[in-house]
């Protein structure tokens, strides 16, 4: 069963618990009008009320027609924002495809500048509205705080809090599979980032927040806090084999991670996860 184990979180990281292939898309009702919809790719969190309908993250571009008929079986209509947690293509795929159709893409502006770096200069890609620090959306009776994280996951990314219905979204500052999170150092990401991020939210959350992980399934600030607890634990481990300026090479070969006892995902192998801390710790 243990080998089997990388595999099977690799599979819960592309599906999210969807159902069925018929039914790419699921939803799950978080409060009156927030809910948070699975697929194959970042966990999507959807405000639905009087005022409209608006998303954080939109999955790939194959996804995008099954995530419209999800939202309108909620309500009829379509999504008028869409808040881009981070740059990434499993959060930001359906970009194209919600601008061209009303959509307005929202998010930091270090997430416009790498968009428009793979995609080019007034590309539907593209966010149409950036900010720096934070920005708050007044819509269907939230306001809905969008707050930077600098060098955390990545150098772009943004944790959005429900304040009146108690739901943070934390895009992949939080993987939610008992596992290391993939600290992206070439798009400015940073171990020590994730962890002041971490420790942010857990500071402005309570016992009855529901926390929406970029990948797995709903958490609470019990699990964020074990979560942190987990990515302390590794940063332990990899500088005390980082010691007496430690090479990469020799640090792989102690192979420090495997006193943590986890199971990695094939798309980020230990190797991998060793690799990026001790860049990021360097």
């Amino acid at each position: 069963m243990k080998k089997l184990l990388p595999a099977l979180i690799t599979t819960l990281l592309l599906s999210n618990y969807a159902a069925a292939d018929d039914n790419p898309v699921t939803a799950k009702q978080l409060s009156g009008h927030v809910y948070v919809l699975y697929g194959q790719g970042g966990n999507i969190a959807a405000s639905v009320g009087d005022d409209g309908i608006y998303i954080i993250d939109d999955q790939f571009a194959k996804l995008s027609a099954d995530i419209k008929k999800t939202i309108s079986d909620l309500k009829p209509g379509s999504a008028e924002f869409v808040i881009n947690t981070h740059h990434h293509g499993d959060h930001t795929g359906g970009n194209e495809n919600f601008a061209k159709a009303g959509a307005h893409v929202i998010a930091h502006n270090n997430v416009h500048k790498r968009l428009k770096e793979k995609h080019g200069e007034g590309s539907d890609y593209l966010p149409r509205i950036s900010f720096g620090d934070d920005l708050t959306l007044h819509f269907n009776n939230e306001q809905a705080h969008v707050v930077h994280y600098q060098h955390a996951h990545t150098d772009g990314d943004a944790v959005i809090f429900f304040n009146n219905d108690n739901i943070v979204h934390m895009g992949d500052i939080y993987f939610n599979f008992g596992s290391l999170p993939f600290v992206d150092v070439d798009s400015g990401g940073s171990v020590d980032g994730v962890l002041a991020a971490v420790d942010d939210v857990i500071n402005q959350i309570d016992d009855k927040t529901q926390v929406i992980p970029g990948h797995g399934p709903l958490s609470d600030r019990s699990g964020l806090i074990t979560y942190r607890k987990l990515v302390q634990k590794a940063k332990d481990v990899m500088l005390k084999a980082m010691q007496n300026d430690a090479s990469l090479e020799q640090v792989l070969k102690a192979d420090p991670l495997s006193e943590l006892g986890l199971e990695y995902a094939n798309w980020l192998p230990k190797e991998r996860v060793t690799t990026l801390f001790y860049r990021s710790l360097k």
